[in-house]
């Protein structure tokens, strides 16, 4: 067995550890996945076979849900197992079974056999998706063993469907696929599956039959197999990495290709990251660009930390991952070859040294050492040459140069300091001696170190120095020394004094960096924070702008495309028109998505620098900032910070607008199922009462002379119910057109509801013909304030409902009493009542409820009408089932007015 090799020194990753903790956590369940590239590969039966064996170990497994697809094999495996009975649901008038989740939890077993984890659930289950109950099962810690093909992956969607031509509507996302404990492949060849297809062990005849000729070609599965053999694997390596680094393990195990690129300010390491690229791709390999920050990074130019920011969003536009990791070894190949041994890292690239022989003598060569301590990782050295300086490209936006003032007051106090230690020196020196005087001097130049920087303690050690030779070294006040002891002793308290406030010079400045650096994340954290809560375009575009605006005090502007058109949609302060050379450029930021405009190589004569806002998806939008100083607008740093400010606006600007189109396309869906309802409803309900009307006109010009006066009175009655229900359903279309466009606004007034009701009971009478009506109206009711068109209209839609679902001869209930501030009317039947679950979906437009032969026809609008009048009228409208009896009652409620209440309580 091959031993584990862990490194003594090397402390395991603290997130690592915590996903380790996080499995092993007895509170959750554990998830097996059974993977398979196409139906038919035995994903099932294999998650079955698994679960016997389990079973004769003694752990208690069940079956939630298994689909067998009448293979034989499957359902002998399924019998030896304890099934839990399905749930049944009335979906669309057909039963469907469902996973009864309430009965795995309460029977709570080991084990659960969950098959088809992408199954979409029918309407009124808990969950709308097979994955949400997984996930459930596991928050009980019940283990599950679940099935998937790789097609229904989320990732992988749109690459299945460029391969089969087919889109799967049904997905997982990828969380759920990488948070499993453990994916088993069940792998078949080609020709096996499609042999399997042809024997009718995958599908009946006549769908193997179309299987064959579409989705089960041999390049189609072919193509499928290595994207389950490439998702297999790449969870497999997280699962490896992630165990390497929660028990320190050196690595690299070479079970697959990793690569590290070290880059630098050296113009050739952009050509170093494309190189590297290459490599990636050829070994089908992820790679990482790191760059080591040690004390030297805080000396580089500005030019040289722009081509190092460059270089490492080179790595990332080309697909890999860009780190800068902070010195924590003595050598930078330490630092390199730490990081690639904690994430299994198998082959290194960097550049060849162009540094001359004696300085790789006295320094150190950092590519000497990373081959001689690279172990079994490979170190690939490229050389460079001109070729590969000329392809290093040249920035396309000018930084400014970091220029401070020249401040003398730190110099100034250093002297101070350095007084105030000669002052101390002198009170001691008769009572410690002169031996102890450099401590002093010492002790202020780091002072001076600590407090003001380098260049004012080496001032300050100079002074001191000099102090300490004219005060204290004989002969004293004057330069001269002349005993040689006396002469290496000021020699090297000079020396330690000027290292002394090197050191603590350095250490002042890699602090004061590290707060900066601090301060920038906090407020990067802050303002991903902000973003994260808002949820409109302006609060996004809002935010943005005022946070550039603020870090980095400039002006800013966020441009979006608008009908074709780069439109200004905030800024800060507020702006609302640019320039026409503004406009020019930012309208090429956005075509070319390369910056543009001040400081840039395209329309440098611009007020504004141009930006644009991109994410995976492409460019989304441009930014444009400007400040009152000539020049560049951004130091390197400025550019690096408003780059992860732009990343941050342009993903939350993406989320916003993904969600502006998921509510179109619900609103397109929504208007798709109206405009089909409102066909269906004309087709129907107006083609019926016109041939009804056709047809008695007809008769009566045809057979006029034929007909009695009583067929002609029938005849004419048709024609006049007939066009009377045409007109009602032709006005329920123009009253609901009216309420959507906000066009009825209620003409109310104090009204007798009494009165109303009458009203409405008189013109209902022929619809109410064979039904008895039962009018209980209380005595002492208030007037109310109503539109009596409206709510006559509201009452008549309500008893119309009523007698349509009502048999012959059952009593139509009318009932009112006062119910605190409020007024309470009910309409009841004695019908078939409504389905629970469509108590609230009545008032929806074009809605009708199952319904029998007996039943007259309708349009579905007449209660989502009566609700929008009722709320109009400030009043609420519900519909419930009887308790006494069966059939509905809907209840109205409608608010008493002030004033009819300060009647009332004067009375």
């Amino acid at each position: 067995m091959v031993q584990e090799r862990r490194d003594p020194l090397q402390r395991p990753s603290p997130e690592a550890l915590l996903e380790a903790a996080r499995r092993e956590e007895g509170a959750s369940g554990k998830l097996k996945i059974f993977v398979g590239a196409a139906p038919g590969v035995g994903k099932t039966y294999e998650m079955l076979q698994s679960a016997h064996a389990k079973r004769k170990a003694g752990i208690d497994v069940v079956v939630g849900f298994v689909e067998t697809h009448g293979r034989a094999e499957t359902e002998a495996l399924v019998r030896g197992l304890e099934v839990i009975p399905r749930k049944r649901l009335d979906y669309r008038g057909q039963i469907v079974e469902e996973m009864d989740l309430d009965a795995v939890i309460a029977r709570r077993p080991k084990i659960a056999l969950v098959d088809e984890l992408a199954h979409t659930n029918a309407a009124g289950s808990r969950h709308p998706k097979r994955y949400l109950d997984v996930e459930e099962l596991l928050s009980h810690g019940i283990d599950v063993y679940t099935a998937v093909n790789i097609q229904h992956i989320e990732s992988l969607n749109d690459v299945v469907a460029q391969i089969t031509h087919v889109r799967v509507r049904e997905t997982v996302p990828d969380s759920v696929f990488d948070r499993a404990d453990a994916i088993e492949l069940i792998d078949l060849t080609p020709d096996d599956l499609i042999q399997r297809l042809k024997e009718g062990k995958v599908y009946v005849s006549r769908q193997a039959e179309r299987a064959l000729e579409h989705y089960f070609s041999p390049g189609n599965l072919t193509a499928l197999r290595e994207l389950a053999l490439r998702r297999t694997a790449e969870r497999v390596d997280e699962q490896l990495l992630t165990h390497m680094q929660a028990n320190a393990i050196a690595g690299p195990w070479a079970v697959g290709e990793r690569i590290l690129v070290c880059v630098s300010e050296d113009p050739r390491a952009a050509s170093l990251v494309r190189y590297t690229k290459r490599l990636a791709d050829r070994l089908h390999a992820p790679f990482t660009a790191i760059s080591i920050e040690t004390r030297r990074s805080l000396q580089l130019s500005d030019q040289e930390r722009d081509r190092l920011a460059d270089t490492l969003r080179l790595a990332e536009s080309l697909g890999g991952e860009a780190l800068t990791i902070p010195a924590v070894g003595r050598r930078i190949a330490d630092d390199v070859i730490s990081f690639a041994q904690g994430n299994n890292v198998t082959q290194i690239v960097i550049g060849k040294s162009t540094r001359s022989r004696w300085f790789e003598l006295t320094r150190g060569s950092v590519v000497h050492d990373l081959v001689r301590r690279a172990g079994n990782i490979s170190v690939h050295v490229i050389p460079g040459d001109e070729l590969a300086e000329q392809s290093s490209s040249k920035p396309t936006v000018q930084t400014a140069a970091r220029s401070e003032p020249f401040n003398a007051l730190p110099y100034l106090k250093a002297l101070g300091i350095t007084v105030l230690g000669l002052a101390a020196a002198v009170v001691i020196k008769p009572r410690f001696g002169v031996e102890n005087v450099d401590l002093v001097f010492l002790t202020a130049v780091v002072t001076v170190a600590v407090r003001y920087g380098l260049w004012p303690s080496l001032l300050a050690s100079l002074v001191s120095s000099l102090a300490y030779n004219f005060f204290f070294l004989p002969p004293v006040y004057t330069f001269t020394i002349t005993d040689p002891t006396n002469v290496a002793a000021f020699f090297f308290f000079m020396l330690i004094a000027i290292l002394v406030s090197n050191l603590a010079g350095r250490v002042r400045i890699q602090a004061d960096t590290a707060i900066g650096r601090i301060r920038t994340t906090e407020q990067l954290y802050a303002f991903s924070r902000k973003l994260a809560g808002t949820a409109t375009l302006d609060d996004v575009l809002w935010a943005t702008a005022y946070q550039a605006a603020l870090m980095l005090k400039v002006r800013v502007v966020l441009l979006l495309p608008e009908d074709g058109l780069l439109t200004v949609k905030s800024g800060y302060p507020p702006e609302d028109e640019l320039d026409q050379a503004d406009l020019a450029a930012a309208n090429w930021a956005w075509s070319n998505d390369r910056p543009a405009g001040r400081g840039s190589d395209t329309l440098p004569g611009a007020k504004r620098l141009f930006l644009p806002m991109r994410t995976g998806r492409g460019p989304i939008g441009v930014i444009g900032i400007d400040n009152d100083r000539t020049g560049p607008l951004l130091t390197p740093d400025q550019r690096r910070l408003l780059d992860a400010l732009v990343d941050q606006g342009a993903l939350a600007i993406e989320r916003v607008l993904l969600v502006e189109d998921m509510d179109r396309v619900k609103r397109t869906v929504e208007s798709e199922r109206l405009r089909s309802a409102l066909l269906t409803s004309i087709s129907h309900d107006l083609k019926t009462p016109l041939a009804s009307v056709l047809g008695a006109a007809s008769t009566m010009r045809d057979l006029a002379g034929a007909l009695s006066d009583t067929e002609k009175r029938d005849l004419l009655a048709t024609v006049i119910d007939e066009s009377e229900r045409l007109n009602r359903f032709i006005a329920n279309l123009l009253d609901m057109t009216k309420l959507e466009s906000g066009a009825i606004v209620p003409n109310t007034a104090l009204h007798d509801l009494s009165e109303i009701v009458g009203s409405a009971l008189r013109r209902a009478a022929k619809i109410l013909t064979a039904h008895r009506v039962e009018l209980v109206l209380a005595a002492d009711l208030p007037m109310l304030q109503l539109d009596a068109v409206l709510f006559e209209q509201v009452l008549f839609n309500l008893l119309d409902n009523a007698a349509k679902y009502s048999p012959v001869d059952t009593t139509i209930a009318i009932r009112s009493w006062r119910e605190r501030d409020h007024v309470v009317l009910q309409v009841a039947d004695e019908g078939g009542g409504i389905p629970p679950d469509e108590l609230e979906s009545v008032f929806d437009k074009f809605y009708r409820a199952q319904k029998g032969d007996h039943v007259r026809p309708g349009t579905g609008l007449g209660l989502a009408i009566s609700r929008g009048f009722v709320e109009a009228m400030h009043g609420t409208i519900s519909a419930a089932n009887r308790s006494d009896r069966n059939g509905a009652v809907l209840t109205i409620r409608l608010p008493i007015p002030a004033q009819t209440r300060a009647l009332d309580t004067a009375a």
